[in-house]
């Protein structure tokens, strides 16, 4: 079973040469600092910075240097800032390869909701309805069932949607799923977890081939 590094860099290994990133809140901020040195990506923010890094080291955050979720950051060198108007700009025009978001629910058809519970306050739903409708590799990193052992993976989102049909693939502390038409296909394992068990935590709709590769983290 993975934790959220674990995740993080599992899904480190989706990101090519020259890909823009934008990383969602939670786990997918973990991204950064793993992806391979021999590459070279950049990563956005939709608060307004193309090229941020990894997090910095203890003692040496600037504080007006944060991402989207209000976390210090490193910005590697030939950086840029600009305008909340630009950063939607380039989400909205597609000029983004991939987005890794975190979730609360997804849906066999690839549904996910990941903004809002019932009866909970929220500031809004944010960048995550830009980037869900313009995006079209989107990944999600979650866990796959909640504290109360429910699987987050169901049959249809019972919270509020942020995206309908958007979500590709996705990296759970169990599994390695991909959205098709006939749910969720299981292509990855985590270490030490038996596909019985990822079946038991999915509720959705999962096609399990003959053999399931053990996830390499």
């Amino acid at each position: 079973m993975l934790d959220k590094n674990g995740i993080a860099k599992r899904i480190a290994q989706e990101v090519e040469d020259g890909y823009y990133v934008n990383l969602g809140i939670g786990i997918p901020t973990l991204v950064a600092n793993y992806v391979r040195d021999d590459i070279s990506v950049e990563f956005q923010s939709e608060n307004g910075i193309l090229g941020m890094g990894p997090f910095p080291v203890e003692g040496e955050e600037d504080a007006d240097l944060i991402n989207a979720g209000k976390q210090t950051i490193t910005a590697l060198p030939g950086a840029s800032f600009f305008d909340s108007a630009t950063s939607f700009a380039m989400i909205r025009g597609k000029h983004v390869d991939l987005t890794i978001l975190g979730a609360m629910e997804v849906a066999e058809n690839g549904d996910i909701a990941n903004w809002k519970i019932p009866g909970k306050m929220v500031k809004g739903m944010g960048g995550a309805m830009d980037l869900v409708a313009s995006a079209e590799n989107i990944i999600v990193a979650m866990m796959h069932t909640n504290r109360a052992g429910d699987s987050k993976l169901l049959k249809r989102c019972s919270l509020p949607l942020t995206g309908v049909g958007c979500v590709k693939k996705i990296v759970t502390n169990l599994a390695v799923l991909e959205v098709t038409e006939n749910g969720f296909l299981l292509l990855e394992r985590a270490p030490g977890v038996s596909v019985d068990e990822i079946k038991k935590a999915t509720e959705g709709q999962l096609t399990v081939p003959d053999q399931v590769k053990e996830m390499e983290v």
